[in-house]
């Protein structure tokens, strides 16, 4: 999944879908300035990282939603690395903080 969000067009793509809703390859390839084959490209990879799915097909037409599950996942995830992250500098600040404490009072 993560491999998959690393290209800066797919992540265009995605924003597209969310903030659109639900669209086909050419829907996609008339308001961005992506080809219709790169399009379809960057969603067969973004399909098969989970990130959209093709919904019921009208006819020639093939609409991709995205999968909020899997962006949820994401989130989640990436969510919890943050507060790690952050409990960790919390306690490095801490740690600095008693040094900076401990050298004054040796200090004086």
């Amino acid at each position: 999944m993560f491999a998959a969000l690393t290209d800066p067009t797919r992540r265009a793509l995605l924003e597209e879908l969310a903030r659109a809703g639900p669209a086909t390859v050419t829907d996609l390839a008339r308001r961005l300035p992506i080809s219709r084959q790169a399009i379809a490209k960057h969603l067969r990879q973004l399909a098969e990282a989970g990130l959209i799915s093709s919904g019921e097909p009208a006819g020639r037409r093939h609409p991709y939603r995205l999968e909020p599950a899997a962006i949820r996942t994401a989130q989640v995830w990436l969510a919890r690395l943050a507060n790690r992250w952050d409990d960790r500098l919390a306690a490095l600040e801490g740690a600095l903080d008693a040094t900076d404490t401990n050298r004054g009072v040796t200090q004086q």
